[in-house]
């Protein structure tokens, strides 16, 4: 009896350890403090967080409507911390351990008992738009899965991954903007593997120091490309080659999900339109490197940024001329 009942408590002893451990080697601020701070601060915390990175895939957008700016905030916020736990810990275990701490967080949201800054924010948004649990709690099904799982049999799996990792994001982006409905979903979904899809091909080297390959395991045997030939850091012809099949099927999946754009307001239309410029973008710098992602990573100037967001605005300026526009619901 005596053993039965000191092994949950070591277990228990256990998980704390790996959770303190896990949270002394992410910054001091990610930490759950004692008492919740108010809205007001939990405001100003997610967004001095969301302007303070900056990544392919932003939901802290300057477009959108002033009112709706804390519910992006708060979404990015939240997506930044959970990406954080899973990758930038060092640990599987102390990752683990975190990811299970915040999926409570994440629980005791949706109950009204929120304490880390991150939820006193997204209560806040989960009331004001109606913002099912699903798309939070499957990004942090992807980053558990990430812990574990390294290596992709098929595009259909790592789509299937997709769902969880990228998917999500769109989705919440929808919620927050009253933009909902399953064609909408659908259509986002494609956009958002899309960016994965893209983000993926534009990392390969980096992601396999992390130990991952998401590169198909069937499409590079069919090219005849080993992980061996990822760590060589040699584009062979075979590599390039198997880029450039991953490349043409991510743009693909660009080209189905564009027809959002002109699906939503204004407002989240011009954010979608950059998003996917964005995407085409790497896949273009990807092109302009003969499919060598292995001697550097293609990356976006800021020039080119800039034109993204000139040809989006401009998309704008024109849809503004067509009748039965509308303007982006604001935040009750």
């Amino acid at each position: 009896m005596k053993t039965a009942t000191l092994q949950p408590d070591n277990q228990a002893r256990d998980n704390k350890a790996l959770i303190e451990q896990g949270w002394a080697a992410l910054p001091p601020s990610y930490r759950i403090p004692e008492v919740a701070p108010t809205l007001a601060e939990a405001r100003d915390y997610c967004r001095r967080l969301a302007e303070s990175h900056y990544e392919n895939f932003h939901v802290a957008s300057w477009f959108l409507p002033k009112a709706l700016r804390p519910h992006f905030h708060a979404i990015y916020a939240y997506c930044r911390i959970s990406d954080d736990l899973g990758d930038e810990v060092g640990d599987t275990a102390q990752s683990l351990a975190l990811l299970g701490q915040w999926s409570r967080e994440l629980d005791a949201c949706y109950e009204g008992r929120a304490r880390h800054p991150v939820f006193v924010a997204l209560g806040e948004t989960i009331r004001a738009c109606s913002i099912p649990k699903e798309p939070f709690s499957d990004l942090l099904a992807a980053f558990r899965q990430d812990q574990t799982v390294t290596r992709y049999a098929s595009m259909q799996d790592l789509l299937a991954y997709c769902r969880y990792s990228a998917n999500p994001v769109g989705r919440l982006v929808l919620h927050a903007c009253g933009e909902t409905g399953e064609e909408r979903f659908r259509l986002s979904d494609a956009t958002c593997s899309a960016l994965q899809l893209a983000n993926f091909w534009q990392d390969v080297r980096k992601d396999y120091a992390m130990g991952r390959v998401y590169m198909p395991q069937d499409d590079m045997a069919r090219f005849g490309v080993t992980d061996e030939t990822i760590a060589g850091g040699i584009a062979t012809p075979g590599f390039r080659e198997l880029v450039r099949f991953e490349v043409d099927f991510a743009r693909g999946l660009f080209e189905e999900g564009r027809a959002l754009v002109g699906k939503v307001a204004r407002d989240l239309a011009l954010d979608l339109d950059l998003f996917t410029r964005g995407g085409l973008e790497i896949l273009r710098a990807i092109e302009r490197q003969d499919y060598d992602v292995l001697a550097s990573r293609p990356a976006i100037s800021r020039g080119t940024k800039v034109k993204l967001a000139m040809g989006a605005v401009g998309g704008r300026t024109l849809g503004l001329l067509r009748p039965g526009g509308r303007s982006a619901r604001r935040a009750p």
